[in-house]
C-alpha cells in the first residue's frame, strides 16, 4: 500500500470517556492541522473492507478536560484523512426516567450550553460569508445505519433525542438539569459541540450515539436515584463498552455500502 493510501481512512470514530483504543493491532498515524496537533496519533484498522480511523478525543490517559480538548484539530485530522462519515459516541446522563443507564440514544438534535470553545474553522471570511446550515446536526442516513445496526446487536437504542452539551468539567446542578430537561432535552454531555458544528462545516456525515451511564443531577419523579458521580459513570461506561464496540462493528457492512469504493469524487454515506 502507498504511503498515501496509508494515511487514507473512510470512516472516522472519536473514543471518549473509557474508550481509549479500537483494536490492539492498528497502524499509527501523525496528522498535522493548522489548528494544532489533535488529542493524539490517530490509529487506523481494516474492518469490513474499510479503513476505520480512531481518536480518543480526551488524549491519551484522558489527560483532555472537555472544554480543553482542541476540536477543531481533531475534526480537521479526520478530514485530512478523508474520513466520509464520522462516529462519535460518547458518555451521556439521562434527563428523562423512560432513558435509562446501560441504553443508546442515536441523538437527532442538540443544544449548545458551552462557552469559550473555538467552535468554528472560519475566524475571518476571507473569501465571503460562509454560514453553514445546522438545522439538522446529525446526518439521517448515518443515524439510520446505527438504529438499523443497534437492532442487530440486541441492544436498546433510542430514535432520536437532544443532547444539551454543557461546559464542565462540573456536572448540572439539580436546577440545571431540570431547566435541560424541561426545555426539551433527553441527554447531556461535554463534547458533542463543537464536535457537531465543525464536521458540518468540514462536510462530514455526523452521527452522535449517547450510551446512557447514570441520571444526571438525579430525577424528580425518583428521590432513591443518587446524583451523577465520576466513578459510577466510568463504571458504567466500561461495564458497557463491549455494546459500543458491537454497534460500530455491526455498522461498519452497512457503511462499506452506503460509502462504495474510496477514491476521487467517492460519495459520503448521505449521497446513497
Amino acid at each position: 500500500m502507498s504511503e498515501r493510501n496509508r494515511s487514507r481512512a473512510d470512516v472516522g470514530i472519536f473514543g471518549g470517556s473509557g474508550f481509549y483504543t479500537l483494536a490492539e493491532q492498528a497502524e499509527t498515524v501523525e496528522v498535522a492541522t493548522p489548528w494544532g496537533p489533535p488529542s493524539g496519533p490517530v490509529s487506523i484498522v481494516e474492518r469490513s473492507g474499510l479503513r476505520v480511523a480512531f481518536l480518543p478525543r480526551h488524549g491519551p490517559g484522558h489527560r483532555l478536560p472537555p472544554h480543553r480538548v482542541n476540536y477543531r484539530a481533531n475534526v480537521d485530522a479526520m478530514r485530512r484523512l478523508g474520513v466520509r462519515a464520522l462516529l462519535s459516541p460518547f458518555a451521556a446522563g439521562s434527563l428523562r426516567p423512560e432513558i435509562r443507564p446501560g441504553e443508546f440514544v442515536v441523538c437527532d438534535q442538540l443544544v449548545d450550553r458551552t462557552w469559550g470553545r473555538e467552535s468554528t474553522f472560519h475566524d475571518e471570511f476571507a473569501d465571503g460569508p460562509v454560514h453553514v446550515p445546522f438545522a439538522e446536526p446529525y446526518d439521517p442516513a448515518l443515524r439510520r445505519i446505527m438504529l438499523e445496526a443497534a437492532a442487530a446487536t440486541g441492544v436498546t437504542a433510542h430514535d432520536g433525542g437532544t443532547v444539551v452539551v454543557v461546559n464542565g468539567p462540573r456536572f448540572s446542578t439539580r436546577a440545571e438539569s431540570r431547566w435541560h430537561r424541561d426545555a426539551g432535552g433527553h441527554v447531556v454531555n461535554m463534547t458533542q459541540s463543537p464536535e457537531a458544528p465543525l464536521a458540518a462545516e468540514a462536510g462530514i456525515p455526523f452521527a452522535g450515539i449517547a450510551l446512557v451511564t447514570d441520571y444526571d443531577a438525579g430525577l424528580d419523579e425518583d428521590p432513591d436515584v443518587e446524583a451523577v458521580s465520576q466513578e459510577a459513570v466510568f463504571a458504567v461506561f466500561e461495564a458497557n463498552l463491549h455494546k459500543v464496540r458491537e454497534l460500530i462493528d455491526a455498522s461498519l457492512p452497512a457503511l462499506a455500502a452506503a460509502l462504495g469504493p474510496a477514491g476521487p469524487g467517492a460519495g459520503t454515506v448521505s449521497e446513497s
